[in-house]
């Protein structure tokens, strides 16, 4: 027994080595920068050393609430955040479905070239992406050169500026990148379901439809509730990156969601860090309560836990 304990300790070890760097950057990379919260509690001035600052309390999250400029623009923000994700969770079916149509193809090389054509996007940085859109979509780019040669505008349309129609255009944009790496979680979960099941499936007469719907559905299911409620406690995080390349002083209005208005407020002229950080913080608790709550409905429902 004690010979058992002892490998079990070592291989223990040896485990826990393996995993030590991811621990490192999780450490390095989210938890060492909540270090910069306490910008929130101080009128933080820059250059000026940080400890020449003065301490305000809450100051600054009494401005977020009382401020007419910030409560206009923090609601015209959220209003962005919450139609963007709105829309994303409203279509959130749609890996899903691409999945199960990639599953049903037969020949394998067509299979694994629709699939690895899909997921390549997802490696783009959205930099590159902007730069295709630019390249199709400017004045001078190919959707108006078509357009003008087939005589369907006179004018070329400058689509990168214009706002009509921003969250279902950045949403379009965010498929395109993003399904095919989406879809792979639920290709896994397919090949998880037991062949025996489609087998008995096809000796009662069960056509391809029917397998689909009676047998990779609802062994799909638990799979999408469980993404499904992760992305509902997300619903406050779009991230900045996407929105970032595409703003411009024409749909700012439309395009600015919460992330990308706290990065615009700490580099604006002069720069608010400390609103910022306010605003950051109050972010990131809402967001955990949200968490919470999608994990403590999951245990209701599912009685599963997805933390």
């Amino acid at each position: 027994m004690k010979i058992l304990s002892s490998r079990r300790k070592r291989q223990g070890f040896k485990e826990f080595l393996l995993i030590t760097p991811f621990i490192l950057l999780v450490g390095i990379f989210a938890y060492y920068p909540l270090y910069g919260w306490i910008y929130a509690f101080y009128d933080y001035q820059p250059p000026l050393p940080f400890s020449w600052d003065s301490f305000v309390g809450l100051k600054w999250f009494r401005v977020l609430f009382q401020n007419k400029s910030y409560i206009r623009q923090t609601v015209q923000v959220l209003r962005n955040t919450f139609a963007m994700s709105g829309i994303a969770l409203g279509f959130s079916w749609l890996p899903m479905f691409f999945a199960i149509m990639l599953n049903e193809i037969r020949v394998v090389k067509y299979k694994k070239f629709v699939q690895t054509v899909t997921t390549i996007p997802n490696f783009i940085s959205w930099v590159l992406v902007y730069s295709v859109a630019f390249l199709l979509m400017s004045n001078n780019g190919m959707l108006n050169s078509v357009l003008m040669d087939w005589g369907i505008t006179t004018q070329p349309i400058n689509f990168m500026k214009s706002a009509d129609n921003m969250w279902i255009k950045m949403w379009l944009w965010l498929t395109w990148k993003n399904l095919g790496w989406a879809a792979i979680m639920y290709i896994a979960a397919i090949s998880g379901i037991d062949d025996m099941l489609y087998e008995a499936a096809r000796i009662d007469g069960a056509n391809r439809l029917h397998c689909i719907r009676y047998i990779t559905i609802p062994g799909l299911l638990p799979t999408f509730f469980v993404l499904l409620l992760l992305n509902i406690s997300n619903i406050l995080n779009n991230g900045m990156e996407q929105y970032f390349v595409f703003q411009n002083s024409w749909n700012r209005e439309y395009i600015q969601v919460l992330d990308l208005y706290v990065y615009n407020l700490s580099t604006s002229k002069p720069p608010v860090y400390s609103v910022s950080t306010a605003l950051s913080m109050l972010k990131s608790i809402v967001s955990l309560v949200l968490l919470f709550g999608a994990n403590g409905f999951s245990k209701l429902v599912r009685k599963e836990s997805i933390i």
